[in-house]
């Protein structure tokens, strides 16, 4: 495996050790299960356990080395490897990805917003991957413990990394953005995920321009230019906005939406992709707008756009049963991206639409009023809206006097007993709900699996 770092690094940052020998570090390890050659184990001490006890597990896994609490007495199993004492393994492990993160010096692009991030940052990642060795965050591996592993994950190679940055409450981003030092910034979009921790959407905003903080001198910021929360940032010169609306630095247009793909300019140049809904076409301009700025051609980022390495349950188009199509929205949901993917269906060309909605999570107090706007972007042009949840049934409620089919059931299974006899071809239904609602489960019975085809 490539060597992440020599040991001098973690001497030099780190000086009151418990040995001193010369080492190799490949990998940074936080979980004493895994196998893990040549590794520096991190123990962090966590609400339910402390992993300093695992010790003995990570050395037999292969740590050669780990970061060690000096409050905590130091095991005999341990004597067999290097301990570099710490006041606290959480902050040593962030200032050892920052040391990295400026040993390799990469070009950092740092992705944050409450609905898009990761639909971004693989946009973002396959357009760089046309010119560039592009390390990018995998899974949900975009917090203070998640943000620091992948930069430590980053091999000498790497020219650019590519991060997301999550957050639940005020100066979180800050302190990632500080890690990090991005060159490049994007904020996707304002949203209300978290609202119930941030007070309200301006809160939110503040919370996400937060990414500023770490941002290079000369870093370039690129925005959600419809946004009117984030107008603070339309005056600096280092800005560029990126938006539907005519002010916009880089106006996008959608100019035809099909079956599968939509077609889009931004500032007049064409481009075509396979991700449906006018709020992808704004997550692939934020990628196009980069790659400009990073010397990447029109042709280079068609190529990129026309096959994208895309996290699964974002807009994801699947077969159904008897010829039906069903977009698989179900990752997760905030109110923003569920009116926008409810409007994207309604403006497909299928006979029959159905949508299938469960609760959005972690939008407070006001979680009922907003499930009930949701119905406010439900038009005819659905013919059925099925809902499942605590609070998924203010919108069904919000739609009892419109002409067309609106139902709450008490769980999955009544719904998916009474979709299945309405999926059919020129059918096409939407899978939309936070993560805990698990919708994907209902693919088991209304999807035609790989192995059907």
């Amino acid at each position: 495996m490539t060597m992440l770092f020599q040991s001098d690094l973690l001497y030099s940052l780190f000086p009151d050790t418990t040995k001193n020998l010369d080492f190799t570090i490949t990998e940074v390890n936080t979980d004493s299960r895994k196998n893990a050659p040549d590794s520096l184990f991190v123990p962090i001490r966590g609400e339910r356990f402390d992993a300093h006890a695992f010790i003995e597990q990570a050395i037999a896994q292969g740590a050669v080395a780990s970061l060690w609490d000096k409050s905590i007495p130091v095991p005999e199993a341990a004597a067999s490897i290097v301990l570099f004492l710490v006041d606290d393994t959480l902050q040593a492990l962030q200032r050892l990805a920052q040391a990295h993160r400026e040993a390799v010096d990469p070009i950092v692009v740092g992705i944050t917003g409450s609905n898009g991030k990761t639909t971004t940052k693989d946009l973002v990642t396959s357009v760089l991957k046309e010119k560039y060795d592009v390390l990018a965050t995998k899974g949900n591996l975009n917090n203070h413990i998640g943000l620091p592993l992948t930069i430590l994950s980053m091999r000498p190679s790497c020219e650019v990394l590519v991060l997301e940055m999550g957050m639940s409450n005020f100066g979180e981003i800050e302190l990632l953005s500080h890690i990090a030092q991005p060159d490049y910034a994007i904020i996707t979009n304002i949203g209300e995920s978290h609202i119930e921790f941030l007070g309200s959407r301006e809160g939110i905003a503040k919370a996400k321009s937060e990414i500023t903080a770490g941002l290079a001198k000369d870093g370039m910021l690129i925005i959600d230019g419809d946004e009117s929360l984030l107008a603070a940032h339309h005056s600096k010169k280092t800005t560029i906005t990126c938006g539907f609306e005519a002010h916009n630095d880089q106006l996008l247009t959608i100019e035809k939406t099909r079956e599968s793909t939509t077609v889009f300019s931004v500032n007049g140049e064409n481009y075509t992709f396979s991700l449906l809904g006018a709020h992808n076409v704004r997550n692939a301009g934020y990628a196009i707008v980069l790659g400009r700025q990073l010397g990447l051609t029109q042709e280079q980022i068609q190529r990129a756009l026309s096959k994208p390495s895309m996290t699964g349950m974002r807009m994801e188009l699947l077969d159904g049963v008897n010829g039906s199509k069903i977009i698989n929205d179900a990752y997760n949901a905030s109110p923003t991206s569920m009116k926008a993917a409810i409007q994207t269906v309604q403006g497909m060309p299928f006979g029959r639409r159905i949508l299938v909605l469960g609760d959005i999570y972690e939008i407070g107090a006001e979680s009922k009023r907003y499930h009930r706007d949701i119905a406010t972007v439900i038009t005819t042009d659905s013919s059925y809206v099925f809902t499942v949840g605590e609070d998924a049934d203010e919108i069904s409620a919000a739609l009892k006097d419109e002409r067309m089919t609106a139902i709450h059931f008490p769980d999955k299974d009544s719904l998916t007993e009474a979709l299945l006899p309405l999926l059919q071809e020129d059918t096409i239904v939407l899978l939309k709900a936070s993560r805990g609602m698990k919708m994907e489960s209902i693919l088991d019975t209304i999807a035609v699996m790989e192995e059907n085809k």
